[in-house]
């Protein structure tokens, strides 16, 4: 069984992200580290036990990569979406089991790849592009070891709700329903795709953060 793992906002650079978590959930994130090989570092803000935000940036500090960074960051939309402000980009869905579901998803799961960053390692597969319906199926990631959700401060902001709009909510339902996820993701129909999480601040407030 999958289950969510993280939100991931991406942003033009770390103190970008930051200085927006700060504005809109009163918190100040983590430093994390960076994803050597792919161009990436990031900043993590503990949403409890079994969640985080990832906050992830290019990494100037690396040579661009041989293939695009994660979550679209070179895409020259999303680009263009980030020099406005962060945004709600992608979540990611964590298994006990990635080989397992890799085997009977084929390639509709994706590649898997392993990462890693300081003292933490995980495989995660990326659903190909034209399968990932506008970043609203997750990667599937498997730590190895304790997540990073265990490694971070408590920052009382709770995740509420995560849902989505798209033309075609069934075929995003049964999507998630491959990857055991039917639960995860609220979805309704809508004209636009768009992801959005819910989230409780520490003092009570509601805050929703939205891909578009």
């Amino acid at each position: 069984m999958a289950e969510i793992d993280h939100i991931v906002l991406g942003a033009r650079s770390l103190a970008e992200g930051a200085a927006f978590v700060e504005r809109h959930l009163g918190v100040t994130p983590q430093k994390g580290g960076q994803h050597p090989g792919f161009g990436t570092h990031n900043m993590l803000l503990g949403l409890g036990s079994t969640c985080y935000i990832e906050i992830i940036a290019p990494d100037p500090a690396q040579p661009d990569p041989p293939h695009p960074r994660p979550f679209d960051l070179d895409d020259p939309a999303v680009h263009t979406m980030l020099e406005a402000e962060p945004r709600l980009l992608a979540w990611v869905a964590r298994t006990p089991a990635l080989d397992a579901v890799v085997a009977r998803l084929g390639p509709r799961a994706g590649e898997v790849k392993a990462m890693s960053r300081g003292s933490l390692s995980w495989r995660m597969a990326f659903p190909p592009q034209n399968q990932d319906m506008d970043n609203l199926i997750p990667p599937l990631i498997q730590w190895e070891g304790r997540s990073a959700a265990l490694h971070l401060k408590d920052s009382h902001v709770r995740l509420t709700a995560l849902e989505a709009e798209h033309p075609d909510p069934l075929a995003v339902k049964a999507a998630l329903r491959d990857r055991g996820l039917e639960e995860a993701l609220r979805v309704r129909h809508s004209p636009h795709v768009r992801l959005v999480a819910r989230l409780r601040r520490a003092d009570g407030q509601d805050v929703a953060l939205s891909s578009g």
